[in-house]
């Protein structure tokens, strides 16, 4: 086996098989699971590293595995599996220490970590997948591994949260399957490919390739939250904080979007899937999701429900940028892709750290928290201002490129809809920031915990998470026209997309 081959398969391995030990490892194994965890997400930090290397400098990764006559499980690590790769193992590796000092003397921590494991190794799975069947199959085991990390705490509107959500993702894996089969009956199992694979049809079965576009829409369309498809989102928030942060930035919601991203780009390629008709569609709906996620943010006094609806808006931008059929918008989806994922594990990891710190679940008891936990406001607030696109912060360089792609592709509608979330955003976080910093503090807090004794804050293991990826939101946008930035790897992909 070659380096090419090996190397995508240990970035699975280093997360799988620290998961499947922690399984087996008794609750007071404190040391142990700790160290498992952190040298799983530091290995794969590493290998993920070698890779980017790699495909910068021309470099191919893959590895295939024939499991049936004419049907591949297929790994390849190009630009665009390694924007999600990077992104997921950057975020896992945070939430890894964020969720080490969340579960401080909690039950059941050893299962926890062990899905927690197996979670982000069905992500970095879909991530490098080759063909749809791959990516159909870590699809799937991505709803069975986060299933248990959101009824965790087994109480019954977790259970109920839970039963909500694998009704929606297996259902959604179900039409997706559909749409898989179809498209397998008109032209095989075929790899992903820049440009798309079924351009090569042509024009001879239409209704068959909009039928089978329609299923995978849907089907990778429930995990991305699309309307009317979003409902499970903000069922799931039951779930602990640092699963929240991987539901939202890191795994669920991100592999829908993703497989959006995959499945115009190289099953169908963009030029073929507009010849279709195909794309403004798409782009309408997620128009329609961004506004309606918005909205309903605006209604609700719970921090992690307000943020669950804003995930919903936020997320379409992706795919909307998609829908706008032209390099800008591609840059913009891509990067945004990135940018979401920081500015959203960082409002999740806050609303935990207030949760967990003073009992405060509710946008109405936030009054002068910004004095009592300073540094972990001021990171909310730096995530919260990059989310309504407030320069020079990474939602502000993603936001950006989607107006100029939108005008580019002579979709002045898209450019009005950009604005109107953006006001929305403005209302729904502006009230909180203002209740943070500049009203009065309550006589007292709802629940001040214990581990907030003798501390200004919080515990550190909480309080660095926040802190890095909210200054990870400020590097993104004012870094963005470096080489390294989220928005270079962007323009790399898009390039080689538009200019293939």
């Amino acid at each position: 086996m070659t380096t090419g081959e090996l190397l995508p398969l240990l970035v699975l391995a280093s997360s799988l098989l620290p998961g499947l030990i922690i399984f087996a490892l008794p609750e007071n194994s404190v040391g142990l699971r700790t160290a498992l965890n952190l040298f799983g997400a530091i290995a794969k930090l590493i290998l993920v590293a070698v890779l980017l290397t790699g495909v910068q400098a021309g470099e191919d990764y893959g590895f295939r595995h024939t499991v049936l006559p004419g049907v591949d499980l297929l790994f390849k690590a190009d630009a665009l599996a390694l924007l999600f790769v990077s992104l997921s193992t950057l975020l896992w590796f945070f939430t890894t220490v964020y969720a080490i000092g969340y579960l401080e003397d909690s039950p059941r921590r050893s299962r926890f970590f062990g899905f927690f494991s197996l979670c982000v190794t069905a992500t970095v799975g879909l991530a490098m997948a080759g063909n749809l069947f791959t990516f159909f199959v870590f699809y799937e085991l991505l709803t069975l591994a986060t299933y248990p990390l959101v009824v965790h705490r087994g109480t019954p509107q977790a259970m109920k949260g839970g039963t909500v959500y694998l009704a929606y993702t297996l259902g959604g894996g179900a039409v997706l399957l559909t749409g898989i089969v179809l498209l397998h009956g008109l032209v095989g199992s075929m790899d992903f490919a820049y440009g798309g694979y079924l351009s090569a049809l042509g024009m001879e079965q239409p209704g068959l390739l909009k039928l089978a576009f329609l299923l995978l829409m849907i089907g990778v369309g429930v995990k991305a939250a699309i309307v009317p498809f979003h409902g499970w989102l903000p069922q799931a928030m039951v779930a602990p904080a640092p699963v929240s942060a991987l539901l939202h930035a890191v795994a669920v919601v991100k592999a829908g979007a993703f497989g959006i991203v995959r499945i115009v780009y190289e099953v169908y390629g963009v030029e073929f899937a507009g010849a279709l008709g195909l794309l403004t569609p798409l782009a309408v709906i997620a128009a329609i999701t961004i506004l309606w996620g918005s909205a309903r943010a605006l209604a609700q006094n719970d921090l992690k429900k307000r943020l669950a609806f804003s995930t919903v808006s936020q997320v379409s931008y992706i795919a909307l940028g998609i829908g706008l059929f032209g390099p800008l918008g591609t840059i913009g989806a891509l990067a945004h892709l990135v940018h979401q994922g920081l500015m959203k594990i960082t409002l999740f990891f806050c609303a935990g750290n207030f949760a967990e710190t003073l009992g405060i679940h509710k946008v109405s008891e936030m009054n002068g928290i910004g004095r009592r936990m300073p540094v972990t406001t001021l990171a909310f607030s730096v995530a919260a201002l990059g989310m309504i696109g407030v320069p020079p912060l990474a939602g502000y360089v993603s936001k950006q490129y989607l107006a100029d792609g939108a005008l580019a592709a002579g979709q002045e509608w898209a450019q009005t809809v950009l604005l109107v979330s953006a006001l929305l955003n403005a209302a729904y976080f502006l009230p909180i920031l203002y209740r943070a910093w500049l009203k009065s503090a309550p006589p007292s807090w709802p629940d001040e915990h214990i581990r907030a004794v003798g501390r200004r804050e919080t515990a550190w293991l909480l309080l660095l998470p926040p802190v890095a990826t909210a200054l990870g939101v400020a590097a993104a946008g004012v870094l963005a026209e470096t080489d390294f930035s989220p928005l270079h790897w962007a323009r790399l992909i898009a390039e080689r997309e538009y200019l293939k």
